[in-house]
């Protein structure tokens, strides 16, 4: 059954994979916070390993808010490795040992200013076809995001 939720087919559909993008973005993200959570070194091993936790376990939850929107809008919701790579426009880490921690954090302010982006490539979108259920996850995205970058921009300075 085709869901009749108020928002035009094609709009609904453009929503949708443009969701699948903000998915792939954050599970990216996600991803690569737990591995940073793992293999952090040096002397703010403590506050890093629990401040990266608390983000990656955030982001996870992001990620089955985001699929079930994706769902609620009729839409299945990208969900294999191969689907991300090609969807996120975050980059993985290079094959080999992880990071130093100062890197680590200049590559996660990029990845959530990444996933700030694309939540806001959608909005004008999801504003326009009066979906406001998707326009609040959205701000909802934005807002932790640019948070997120805020706090982790301020342990560089």
């Amino acid at each position: 059954m085709k869901p009749a939720l108020g928002i035009p087919d094609g709009a609904r559909k453009e929503i949708a994979e443009g969701l699948g993008r903000l998915l792939a973005d954050t599970y990216t993200l996600q991803l690569k916070t737990h591995q940073y959570h793992w293999n952090v070194t040096g002397p703010m091993f403590q506050t890093l390993h629990l401040m990266f936790m608390g983000q990656y376990q955030e982001l996870w939850t992001a990620t089955d808010e985001i699929a079930e929107r994706i769902r609620a809008l009729g839409e299945f919701a990208p969900g294999s490795y191969r689907a991300f790579v090609e969807l996120s426009s975050i980059d993985e880490d290079a094959a080999g040992a992880p990071p130093p921690a100062l890197e680590m954090l200049r590559n996660l302010v990029e990845g959530h200013e990444a996933t700030v982006l694309t939540a806001r490539s959608i909005f004008p979108l999801a504003e326009s076809a009066n979906d406001q259920a998707t326009c609040d996850l959205l701000t909802q995205r934005m807002q932790i995001g640019e948070k997120t970058a805020w706090m982790l921009r301020s342990l560089l300075e």
